[in-house]
């Protein structure tokens, strides 16, 4: 892949979102540590937030959003993924492994909402976590995410979830609410992944009032920046909570921000014009060769002492893949899925299309090589042989491409990389197997609708990790939750791949008592993935990050996990560039 001037300016501290201040800070607005308060973040997201409802989460743009207003009782430590405390000042696990105690911090409150007395957040209690599994654990129309979290997990979960439709009642038999500042959860088995699932947005804690009175437009949590009511839609605002809990390393009570402003440019150019025209902070995911054009032509931003911007480039927990729909014809004939497959010259479009912007194509699993000690090297996936594809599409009754039925990729608006991509694979599998396929750009809800009541043969996905974990990417074709019934959604597996083979052995690596145990079962599940081809994996990501110089302490990480709290504005002098160097 291309280096260059990119490679020679990309750095190995991670710095993420970020903004310019344009707030006069006074005397009383430093903190310790030389830290100061104040000013607005501004990013954007290429697509508008689906859901800042907690179990309704699915889309990366609503967790990054999400993850400033709300909080569990534990989170991701942003500097290693690591899991660190959030609502819970510590833990205990027990001997079996089962049974986690968690003690609640003391004076946390709600942020102040119409929906409490007064309109005072309330203190938050071990009953608010017991309501909040509960609700994670019934099935409505928003829980997107009891697979993911306590199904199959938590004792009692399966059951209650049966029983419980739109409104929980009873009571979740694995969860105990010890006193107002402790409760217990009891696993079916042990899970070297719970926690990582207490992390997700989906397990963050809600107050029932909230619920009641909002419903799924419920935007009420504990965290550092609350939602900012607005008719306007080009953009969303957070405001600093002001009975935030969080304090950092030194005592300064958190945030150190006065608001995030988040704007949903659709295009990475518009994007980038706006950084350089100091209206953004931050931009990811940018083409290779635009950055390169930027860098070349504002060279001295980069080198002066200090620096305005900072460009950061690093893999990702991230894979970009095409879905087959496995319903009907003609790709519910594994031969016809190989041999699309084996038609793609991955390679191709990372170097010619992508300008290297990608980790590495996907040759071997779904995963992405980020998970230490999961060697996906072991994965035998595809790469690309036309004498296959040819042969396989013959086996498959279509000789040449003859007969071949019409076929549609949906894709979902996100800049012209989506579309230069599907234009690429159109190209490639007319030359390889004269197959004519048709593709269309829709919206992202619409895109994500359609998936789940499969609408479309193929469809453009990507999965980046909730979590940071193999067992994450292969959940997302786990059978055992697909209906049969095509009038019902299926999520997260919308191809509605069903193996029992593959579902044993994911369910063997999910309950493990150890990370090898469970890595060793998660391999053979996902070689078996590989070779039924549900999906056509495509690349790995990578991404360039552009970042203004005077944010500080924001870090970035490969599952994009983002926290704001700690985040504050302050300009390098000269003079302190000097001593650093």
């Amino acid at each position: 892949m291309k280096k260059s001037v990119l490679f020679i300016l990309s750095i190995g501290v991670f710095f993420a979102s970020c903004s310019n201040s344009g707030t006069e800070l006074g005397a009383d607005r430093v903190a310790k540590g030389n830290k100061v308060y104040g000013g607005t973040l501004r990013i954007n997201e290429t697509e508008q937030f689906q859901t800042l409802y907690p179990s309704a989460i699915t889309d990366i743009g609503s967790a990054h959003i999400a993850a400033q207003i709300y909080e569990g009782l534990v989170r991701f430590n942003p500097k290693d993924l690591s899991i660190i405390p959030s609502l819970a000042e510590k833990w205990d696990v027990d001997a079996a492994g089962t049974t986690y105690t968690f003690y609640l911090k003391k004076g946390v409150v709600f942020q102040d909402n119409e929906c409490f007395d007064g309109g005072k957040g309330r203190e938050v209690k071990a009953s608010d976590f017991k309501y909040t599994f509960e609700l994670l654990c019934t099935d409505t129309k928003d829980n997107s995410n009891f697979g993911a979290t306590f199904k199959d997990r938590v004792v009692g979960a399966n059951k209650f979830y049966e029983t419980n439709k739109d409104k929980p009642s009873g009571n979740l038999e694995g969860v105990k609410v010890i006193d107002d500042y402790t409760i217990s959860i009891t696993l079916t088995a042990p899970s070297v992944s719970f926690l990582y699932a207490l992390a997700s947005p989906a397990a963050s804690v809600v107050a029932k009032e909230a619920v009641e009175k909002y419903g799924n437009t419920m935007k009420v949590g504990t965290g550092p920046f609350m939602y900012v009511n607005s008719d306007v839609t080009d953009k969303l605002v957070l405001k600093r909570n002001n009975n935030y809990h969080g304090m950092d390393s030194l005592g300064n009570q958190l945030p150190f921000l006065d608001s995030i402003i988040v704007t949903f440019l659709p295009t990475k150019k518009l994007e980038l014009d706006k950084f350089e025209n100091g209206d953004l902070a931050m931009v990811i995911g940018l083409p290779s060769e635009s950055i390169k054009d930027m860098v070349e032509s504002q060279i001295a931003n980069f080198q002066n002492k200090p620096p305005k911007f900072i460009l950061e480039r690093s893999p990702e927990m991230a894979t970009q893949y095409y879905e087959f729909n496995l319903t009907k014809a003609p790709f519910d004939n594994v031969k016809v899925r190989q041999a699309f497959s084996y038609a793609i010259d991955r390679n191709k479009i990372v170097e010619d299309v992508l300008k290297g912007e990608a980790y590495g194509p996907g040759v071997n699993g779904i995963c992405p090589p980020s998970f230490k000690g999961y060697d996906i090297s072991k994965i035998q996936g595809y790469d690309f042989d036309a004498v296959k594809a040819k042969k396989l599409l013959a086996e498959a009754g279509y000789p040449n491409g003859k007969g071949f039925p019409k076929v549609k990729i949906e894709l979902n608006s996100g800049g012209s990389k989506n579309a230069n991509v599907v234009l690429e694979i159109q190209k490639q599998l007319m030359e390889v197997l004269n197959v004519n396929v048709d593709f269309e750009v829709v919206p992202q809800k619409q895109k994500l609708e359609d998936a789940k009541y499969a609408k479309a043969e193929i469809f453009r996905a990507a999965w980046i990790a909730d979590f940071p974990s193999p067992e994450n990417f292969l959940w997302t074709l786990y059978g055992a939750e697909v209906p049969s019934d095509l009038t019902q959604p299926s999520y997260p597996n919308t191809p509605r791949y069903k193996s029992a083979a593959f579902d044993k052995l994911y369910e063997a690596g999910k309950s493990a008592k150890t990370q090898e145990e469970s890595y060793a079962n998660f391999l053979q599940a996902e070689q078996i993935l590989m070779n039924d081809a549900p999906v056509l994996v495509l690349w790995y990501e990578e991404s360039y990050r552009l970042v203004k110089s005077n944010v500080r302490d924001l870090f970035s990480n490969p599952m994009r996990y983002r926290d704001y709290s700690t985040v504050y504005l302050k300009d390098t002098t000269p003079q302190q560039a000097e001593e650093k160097k």
